[in-house]
């Protein structure tokens, strides 16, 4: 079962937040609610969950699982 929550960490001053996660897009920003830093994507990573959350993103869930790629996100990862 996908998970649709994930515990955002900011690498910057440490605050965290739990958030739902779109299940038909990759989000690739997110404003710290913090210290209001604009999160980016770290490098071959498809959105913010997969670089800074407790869980990745729907898609890469998915592929993790053995299920067929149903985004965007395929394309970063495949």
């Amino acid at each position: 079962m996908t998970e649709l929550n994930s515990t955002i960490t900011c690498p910057h001053c440490g605050h965290t937040a739990v958030e739902q996660m779109p299940t038909d897009a990759c989000q690739f920003f997110y404003d710290c609610k913090g210290c209001g830093t604009l999160l980016r994507p770290k490098s071959g990573d498809c959105c913010v969950f997969c670089s800074y959350g407790s869980v990745p993103c729907p898609p890469i869930q998915e592929e993790r699982t053995g299920g067929a790629p149903t985004s965007c996100c395929w394309a970063s990862h495949g």
